[in-house]
């Protein structure tokens, strides 16, 4: 045996042969002199199928980091629903991807009417009966019997949808729609129409609506005392 090769090291663990300090590997079976490290245990749902299965090193701590992330955009979306920035946006959203249906109103009454034009005949559903407002300034108050989104509302100005008989008399071409809901909000609107026949839209995308103001501001057409013509007002839900 050489010099350097004294047994004064730690003996295999296969044979018990002494090596020296620092060999790697038995000089007498060149078997490892260093034993594996064991690997850690592994987590209590890694043993869970379908966990139960090789992955590369580190990889929990990856999954953590991803779920992580996860749960902070969830929180992170929940709390712009609940700001009302946020839960605007989703509505409107919703109203741009949903259906609409007309709904009508369980009531209908004006500040003031020309004989033989009252405030029912803007809700009517036909176009060549209107509501006659004696004088600017004059409104009309729909009202409804159960809160519902207002996604538009559609007027037809005038007294008929042809065009001679439409410029025949004074018709609305400026507004304000005020909308209150169920808790007592009012929304206010201004508007302002085409000086020409047929319908006209107005986008709202109110929720819990409850009654409808019409306001008229001004007028085209408007000589000799003949009363403000508004053939229909049509009101459509979100369904």
């Amino acid at each position: 045996m050489d010099a350097d090769e004294a047994p004064d090291g730690p003996p295999c663990p296969a044979c018990g042969t002494p090596n020296l300090p620092g060999r790697r590997f038995c000089r007498r079976c060149a078997e490892p002199l260093r034993a594996k490290e064991e690997a850690a245990p592994l987590p209590w749902w890694r043993t869970v199928w379908p966990f139960r299965r090789r992955v590369r090193v580190r990889s929990g701590r990856a999954l953590r980091r991803i779920l992580l992330v996860l749960a902070v955009v969830g929180l992170l979306f929940l709390g712009f629903l609940f700001l009302p920035a946020g839960r605007v946006l989703f509505e409107d959203v919703r109203d741009k991807l949903g259906g609409t249906a007309e709904i009508s109103p369980a009531g209908v009454s004006a500040s003031g009417a020309a004989p033989g034009h009252p405030a029912g005949a803007a809700v009517d559903g036909l176009t060549n009966k209107y509501w006659g407002a004696p004088a600017l300034g004059s409104s009309l108050t729909c009202t409804f019997g159960t809160p519902f989104r207002l996604v538009g509302v559609v007027v037809h100005t005038g007294a008929s949808k042809e065009p001679e008989e439409f410029r025949r008399e004074p018709r609305p071409i400026r507004a304000e729609l005020v909308v209150e809901t169920a808790d007592g909000t009012v929304h206010e609107k201004k508007l302002t129409f085409n000086d020409k026949p047929g319908p006209q839209e107005v986008r709202t995308g109110i929720s819990d609506v409850v009654s409808v103001r019409l306001v008229l501001r001004e007028a085209a057409g408007q000589d000799g005392g003949r009363p403000i013509a508004v053939g229909e007002v049509e009101f459509f839900k979100r369904t």
